[in-house]
């Protein structure tokens, strides 16, 4: 017997013996029961297992599931997905055969996490978030995690998340809190896809969503009822002006009219929101996702039409223009990505006007160094955390604090491939990020981080903050 098996042997019997003893003193009925849960409590746990599978997202395309085992029990998570971009974000592992998915495949991905990443996290604590990271960081060696998969290492990353939540018998978010430095526990405002267009929608508009923000709600519970009412409210109004085809719905859920203007989109929201007595308690954001539509230094806001005259071209200064008079006419308190992902110019000259919050997705992806730089020459002033394109929790923990230093908004984003996973939702309490981005109040990949939002309000009970007109500054 080795000096540690030695240790380890009689460390146990004396846990054992105080759990008898324990027993005793409270002259339990059970006490089989009651020494086996002591002994639950005084063992730390350790990861035991992990498994993953290739699982569809809600696009119907694969992606990386993950059971994780500890003493405590099974722990699953799922990598949501997006369109790569490769530039900048962490890099998902898909097998590129044609001939599977269409290439799609991540089976490589999976192969990874239960032959290389499975044997290198056995044994860990899974309340050291950090070190469990880092040790997938280093196994992987590679700058945007291209060789095990950022959507391996995230999935296991989670679920180690949710792991650790366990093992301090602590809720999702608390334990978030506590790796983050206990910030504040807050409900954030729910940014509602209510209109889908650009990539997200077969329509004709340009940009990629319209969203609805209940800042004036007292509750989150009254933030999601407002935004259901406003989105039932606008299934009417685009029935009535562009027929029933008109509320078919985007890939985050959102209507799709057969719409080609910003106003045209624009007024059937003001319309349906007037019709909900919030007038007052709904402002309205935009996500513009410019760099589809970028070509050299110009703008294409017909790049979908099929009958385009090559005539709806504006400059960036064109574009300034037109996003001050949008904010001004239709009360738009935050626009993201208004232009080019490089065009950091245009970006910096519209944050400085304090029209509204401008928030850098493409911009930034998530990426420390882009936002660093954001942040140095005063480009943007809110961040779109995905956590996807950073790839692990700690990581994302990180890159949020660098972004709430500089006094940013922090909107935690959901993405066009989802899942039933509801991580993001306690993500955005445990950070207090005060915005969250989960897609409409319809189809269930995206209710579900809603619901348990609403789940996590009913538990904190009269601790419950819903941030409401601090959305910005939470």
């Amino acid at each position: 017997m080795s000096v540690q098996e030695y240790l380890d042997k009689h460390i146990l019997s004396r846990k054992i013996e105080d759990a008898v003893n324990a027993a005793v003193r409270a002259k339990t009925p059970d006490p089989v029961l009651f020494i086996s849960n002591h002994m639950r409590k005084a063992v730390p746990s350790v990861i035991t297992k992990i498994k993953a599978r290739q699982i569809l997202d809600s696009r119907g395309i694969p992606t990386v599931e993950v059971d994780l085992y500890t003493n405590k029990g099974m722990f699953r998570a799922s990598a949501p997905s997006g369109d790569q971009t490769g530039m900048y974000e962490a890099m998902e592992l898909r097998d590129g055969d044609k001939g599977v998915y269409l290439g799609n495949s991540v089976k490589r991905a999976v192969n990874n996490i239960n032959e290389k990443i499975s044997e290198a996290l056995i044994g860990m604590d899974p309340i050291l978030q950090a070190q469990i990271d880092q040790a997938m960081i280093d196994l992987d060696k590679t700058e945007k995690k291209g060789e095990l998969g950022a959507n391996a290492i995230l999935a296991v990353s989670i679920a180690a998340c949710k792991a650790g939540a366990a093992e301090k018998e602590v809720p999702l978010y608390k334990h978030i809190a506590d790796l983050a430095g206990k910030p504040n526990l807050t409900l954030p405002v729910p940014s509602f896809t209510v209109i889908s267009g650009g990539k997200h929608a077969g329509n004709n508009l340009a940009i990629q969503e319209i969203m609805i923000l209940p800042i004036g709600a007292s509750r989150f519970e009254e933030a999601v009822q407002m935004g259901s009412e406003t989105y039932h409210h606008l299934k009417a109004v685009i029935t009535e002006k562009c027929g029933a085809q008109g509320c078919n719905v985007g890939e985050d859920g959102g209507f799709a009219p057969n719409v080609s203007s910003f106003r045209e989109a624009l007024d059937l929201v003001k319309e349906a929101i007037s019709r909900t007595g919030y007038s007052e308690g709904i402002k309205i954001a935009i996500d513009i996702a410019a760099t589809n539509f970028c070509i050299g230094t110009k703008y294409d806001l017909d790049f979908k039409s099929p009958n385009k005259s090559g005539q709806n071209f504006k400059s960036g200064e064109d574009m300034i223009d037109m996003y001050k008079e949008l904010c001004s006419d239709y009360r738009i308190v935050s626009i993201e990505d208004p232009f080019d992902k490089e065009d950091w110019e245009h970006v910096k000259h519209f944050s400085s006007l304090g029209v509204c919050q401008v928030v850098g997705d493409d911009l930034l992806m998530s990426n420390p160094k882009r936002v660093e730089r954001a942040i140095n020459e005063s480009t943007c002033n809110a961040f779109l955390l995905k956590v996807n394109q950073i790839g692990t929790v700690t990581e994302a923990i990180e890159v949020v604090k660098l972004a709430k230093d500089a006094h940013w908004g922090i909107v935690i984003s959901h993405r066009c491939g989802e899942t039933e996973d509801t991580f993001i939702a306690d993500l955005s309490v445990g950070l207090g990020s005060g915005q969250i981005k989960a897609g409409a109040p319809c189809r269930g990949e995206r209710l579900a981080k809603y619901n348990q939002l609403l789940r996590i309000e009913e538990e904190l009970g009269d601790q419950a903050v819903y941030v409401g007109e601090d959305w910005r500054l939470s």
